[in-house]
């Protein structure tokens, strides 16, 4: 699999302070329906939204974040982790899409990886 940008992600402080912020500069909308604890961002018409969430603790702070596609997140968190990174948020089953997972680099950079669920 090529490891090119699934998807993105801003990890942030205040929840609602950012979703004013930012619906209030470029008119997102945003779905808390979906996921517990994850916000859905719609950009509009055109682009591609993404996702907002709380910064997980290990992280470093405040990100733009993006996912990595993988086939394996459990191999690749175990090859980042051997070669000096910290698992920050192992394997975890998004229900009915696949697998996410973030580590942060040997200079505390966070990454974030993506596995899709098999297809049937």
């Amino acid at each position: 699999m090529a490891n090119h940008i699934v998807h993105w992600d801003l990890l942030v402080s205040d929840m609602e302070r950012s979703k004013a912020f930012y619906s209030g500069i470029f008119d997102w909308r945003f779905d808390d329906s979906s996921f517990p604890g994850y916000t859905i961002i719609d950009v509009g018409e055109e682009g591609r939204g993404g996702g907002m969430m709380q910064s997980p603790s290990g992280t470093g702070g405040h990100a733009l974040n993006a996912y990595f596609g993988v086939d394996d997140v459990d191999e690749t968190l175990a090859k980042a982790a051997a070669g000096g990174a910290a698992v920050v948020v192992p394997k975890t089953e998004i229900p009915g899409i696949g697998f996410w997972g973030m580590f942060t680099d040997p200079d505390g950079i966070p990454m974030c990886l993506f596995q899709p669920e098999p297809r049937q």
